[in-house]
């Protein structure tokens, strides 16, 4: 049958609006799948830097001296009388506090880092050898604490590793008896979870802190160098 040329124009008309509907009609089906997918990208992200921050906040921020696993002591190389070979006098302490404060560059904070160490709690396994360091060596009724500020530390990258174990060198400021120098200590350290534990320990001499070497009757000699160890367990803690 043969259609007029209305009729076909009709429709041409009404196929070209058909397909305009279905256009129509699957374009907001189309933005709707992108803009899902979009979200899920965003939420992902969003997921992923909510982690990422939780991670930095962890390896920075302040780590305070740990109710347990925290001891300080001296190594001294003595000579006794009637003893043939040298000896190491050791002298130890659980009196240890303080924090140590690390920013987000994983750098640490001078003002607000201290570790106090009492020292009128040192026992050796010799009474008259601790009266002597108490009452003269480090005169701890007027001073009663050595303190060490960590000013930089070096052999260390940021951010600190979740696990694992780590050696690099600590700067700080130590002071004895009123008297502050530079010293540099050498770290083992392990890191697990938000717990950072190990040893660190440094040297110098009796006269660097103006310290009188240890004098009585059963010790003919001390040398001038004195080793000091801190083993330390540090855990986050509030302001």
């Amino acid at each position: 049958m043969k259609v007029n040329g209305t009729a076909a124009r009709i429709a041409v008309l009404a196929s070209i609006v058909a397909a305009g509907a279905a256009i129509f009609a699957l374009g907001p089906a189309r933005e709707s799948a992108q803009a899902a997918v979009v979200e899920g990208a965003q939420a992902r992200a969003a997921s992923y830097t909510a982690a990422s921050t939780l991670a930095s906040v962890l390896k920075s921020g302040r780590y305070v001296v740990a109710p347990e696993g925290n001891e300080a002591r001296y190594f001294a190389r003595e000579q006794l009388a009637g003893v043939s070979f040298p000896n190491d006098a050791i002298g130890v302490t659980k009196g240890v506090s303080g924090a140590i404060v690390i920013d987000g560059a994983g750098k640490l904070v001078p003002a607000q880092s201290k570790i106090v160490v009492d020292v009128t709690q040192l026992k050796s396994d010799r009474d008259r050898r601790d009266g002597y360091v108490q009452r003269r060596t480090l005169e701890t009724e007027k001073y009663p604490n050595v303190t060490l500020v960590p000013k930089e530390i070096t052999g260390l990258s940021a951010p600190l590793p979740d696990s694992g174990r780590a050696t690099f060198q600590l700067l700080g400021d130590l002071t004895v008896k009123g008297v502050t120098r530079p010293t540099n200590w050498q770290v083992n350290a392990r890191f697990r979870g938000d717990t950072v534990s190990g040893t660190a320990s440094t040297s110098f001499t009796f006269a660097d802190f103006q310290m009188e070497k240890p004098s009585v009757s059963i010790v003919l000699a001390v040398q001038d160098t004195l080793h000091l160890q801190y083993d330390f367990r540090l855990v986050p803690g509030g302001e």
